[in-house]
């Protein structure tokens, strides 16, 4: 019982720091970064307030995988684990390659 508990804590906790920063990105001024210590050039991107707001969206909907893990943790831990594994590998690749898809759309050419 307490694994589950510390599992659905981190699951949760997980999706509410995607989720913010999803919050964070809509919010921001500048061009948000995805990649850690890379700073996304102002100049190189032509509707900085539209791309923030997909970049947002983007950690946003990340954030339900780890949603879903946690609500499934309460009921079956063994769903909830295939959950957390897809959002750590398939959900990564998926997170990657939209925000390939995002700076590539909003990019100057």
């Amino acid at each position: 019982m307490a694994g589950t508990i510390i599992m659905c804590v981190v699951c949760f906790g997980c999706a509410v720091l995607f989720y913010a920063i999803g919050v964070y990105a809509k919010k921001l001024k500048t061009p948000m970064h995805f990649w850690s210590g890379v700073a996304v050039d102002a100049a190189k991107i032509t509707d900085i307030a539209q791309y923030n707001r997909e970049n947002g969206t983007m950690w946003q909907l990340y954030s339900l995988w780890y949603f879903a893990a946690g609500a499934a943790g309460i009921f079956n831990s063994i769903f909830a684990l295939v959950f957390l594994i897809l959002s750590c590998t398939a959900g990564l690749v998926i997170l990657v390659c939209s925000y390939n898809r995002i700076y590539k759309k909003y990019s100057a050419k």
